[in-house]
């Protein structure tokens, strides 16, 4: 299904938008997966930025935990998630980079009369350096989820369904901007729609999983609007 058709075909009206952050918002990943590569490096698994970005794509460090353990043969310090958590915010404070597309994407949907929040598995820590650099603290003030708030982050749906609570809406009156497989995963699992960002493919690997892939943050408003028109 295309993103135009699913639009179309909304089972209830569009009442929220939930944005993911790393990959819809701000394009942090190069970075984070410079620094986590380096960390599994030092811990004796050998590791790139590009194979970081295969085997963590949208994961949390809890979650990451158990994979390098495993990889590694023994337990992490317990100190390691802190580490790199603070290894991390001080690189993406310096470097992160807003998504193109992404602010105006933003100011697009309340335009359109749209409630917005951001639902990331990254920590508030890291997400307060992103939105600083970037120049948008002010403007996702009040509206930002992390996977700390919540039993469970995602691919379970825990965080979405976080996200509508605030709101006070339902799961199927929300839309969910997503760029990684758990994050579709979390999406479908919460009862939302998906549109699954893919600016670099076609993204196939997100439509297997049940959300309709565009390619550049400048289509969302003409989306929105198409499910707005739409709405019973």
């Amino acid at each position: 299904m295309s993103p135009v058709e699913l639009m179309r075909s909304r089972r209830a009206p569009l009442r929220l938008v939930i944005f993911d952050c790393d990959g819809v918002i701000v394009d942090s990943e190069p970075v984070a997966n410079r620094i986590t590569a380096a960390a599994c490096t030092a811990l004796g698994w050998t590791m790139t930025a590009e194979e970081a970005d295969r085997n963590f794509l949208g994961m949390t460090l809890s979650d990451m935990v158990p994979v390098i353990e495993a990889r590694v043969g023994y337990r992490l310090p317990a100190e390691w998630q802190t580490s790199l958590t603070m290894a991390l915010v001080a690189a993406l404070a310096a470097e992160a980079t807003p998504i193109p597309g992404a602010i105006d994407a933003l100011h697009a949907t309340s335009t359109l009369g749209l409630p917005w929040r951001i639902a990331s598995n990254s920590s508030h820590e890291e997400m307060r350096a992103k939105f600083a650099r970037i120049g948008i603290a002010d403007l996702v003030a009040g509206r930002v989820h992390s996977h700390r708030d919540v039993a469970r982050g995602k691919p379970a749906p825990d965080l979405f369904l976080a996200a509508a609570a605030a709101e006070g809406v339902a799961p199927t009156e929300c839309v969910v901007i997503e760029d990684s497989q758990p994050g579709v995963r979390a999406a479908i699992a919460a009862g939302m729609d998906c549109l699954g960002h893919a600016p670099h493919s076609d993204g196939a690997a997100l439509r297997a999983l049940g959300a309709a892939p565009f390619h550049a943050m400048s289509e969302l408003a003409g989306l929105f609007a198409v499910a707005q028109n739409a709405a019973p």
